[in-house]
Order: C-alpha cells, then structure tokens, then sequence
C-alpha cells in the first residue's frame, strides 16, 4: 500500500489525517514542518505528501515549488486560503490537488485514492512517455533524446526501462524487475539485472542515482516524473 507524508505543524490535524488514512490500509509518516519533511525525505520514499501551505519556517508553497522542481511525489496541498489566486497559485506550481479547510477526512481520502490512482495510471493507453527530455515509445519499443536522436537499446534494457517507466518512484526489488521486465524474451536476461541498470544508466547520460537510485539492501527507484508524450 501507498506511503504517504502529512506535512502539517498543528498536531491535531497530523493526529486525525494519520489515523484516518491508517485505517484504510496506508502507511503514514507525519512532519511538523519543512525540516522535519526533509528528513523523513532523505529516510524513506513516498507515493504522496499532503502539505500544509500555513506553516512556521518555510511555508508550504515554498515547499511544493521545491518538491516539483526535483520532481518529488504528488502533493495535495491544504490551506485555510480559499480564494481563487491562493488555490491557483498552489496548483501552478506543481500541487495536483488544493482542500481548503476544514475540509472532512473523508473529503482528503477521496483525494488522496484520485492522486494515487492518476499517478499508477499514468502510462494507462499512452503510446508514449516522457521524462526528463527523453522519450520512450512503448509500441516501437524506441527511446528517444532531447533532441529527436534515436538511442539503441538491446532487448533487455528496453524491458527494464519500460519496467521503471510505467512505475516511476517506487522501490522496484531486482526481483520485481526480472519479472517484469523478463516476458518471453527469457534470453536477454541471462546476466544480472545489476548489469542492464548499469547499461541503462550510461545510455541515459546519467550516471550515478541521478536517475535510477539504488535503495541499499531493496532494489532500484526510477527517480524522474513520467508522463505521456
């Protein structure tokens, strides 16, 4: 199930979103503020921050500009501002979803399965996707530079980028990825997946966790948004 982050500084509302979320199955961390987000950040990986815009220190729309410009998770921001400039200023840069308080538990759940499910479904009829500039075409099996330029890829590796690209920033186990990624074209996997991740990363000029991170004694973690063509 979804890890999801409650990003709010009073502890009232961390207490009734968590143990309402809980209750439906999500795990869940809270932060009292920027700070204590960025720690829990650097510790864990999570599938959607609900973010609170009125918080001491860096306010939430700081905080969301940030996690967009890194491409962070999903952000459903909350806010006691419910004017029109304050709910579009938090979606443009970068929020999915905007609540304005008080807002019922059962309102934010509602949001919180939409942005999950929009997230999981993302490659969902799309012929293509796109991340940092690149592109890959799922039905020609292709990836694509900035530039137009066609990149060669074996078998293999395109069945293991294909694997991260329909399931971006989630913690894929090496054997997750072999049973992904495998199909019928059994041969190709014949050395470790260590090598086609390692192959896939000098192809896409990123070398390092810039785009596939390694998660110690999990797997691999596709880093970037992915969106349709």
């Amino acid at each position: 199930m979804a890890n999801l982050l409650v990003v709010d500084d009073d502890p009232g509302v961390r207490t009734l979103l968590s143990e309402t979320l809980m209750r439906h199955a999500y795990t869940v961390q809270t932060a009292a503020n920027a700070g204590e987000m960025d720690r829990a950040m650097q510790a864990a990986t999570f599938d959607l921050i609900i973010l609170d815009i009125m918080m001491p220190g860096e306010d939430g729309l700081s905080v969301c500009e940030r996690l967009a410009a890194r491409g962070g998770p999903p952000v459903i921001m909350l806010s006691a501002l419910g004017e029109i400039d304050d709910r579009v200023a938090g979606l443009e840069i970068g929020a999915g979803h905007y609540l304005v308080k008080p807002c019922s538990p059962r309102e934010i759940l509602a949001h919180v399965k939409a942005a999950l499910r929009s997230r999981e479904t993302v490659a969902n009829g799309a012929r293509a996707l796109t991340f940092n500039g690149w592109v890959v075409d799922l039905e020609t099996r292709q990836l694509l530079d900035a530039d137009g330029l066609l990149v060669d890829l074996l078998p293999g590796e395109f069945a293991v980028l294909r694997t991260f690209v329909e399931r971006p920033r989630k913690v894929l186990s090496r054997d997750t990825l072999l049973d992904h990624a495998r199909g019928p074209d059994t041969e190709a996997f014949d050395r470790a997946i260590d090598v086609q991740v390692s192959r896939l990363r000098r192809k896409l000029r990123a070398p390092g966790d810039e785009v596939i991170r390694t998660i110690r004694s999990e797997g691999y973690l596709f880093v970037p948004e992915v969106r349709p063509a």
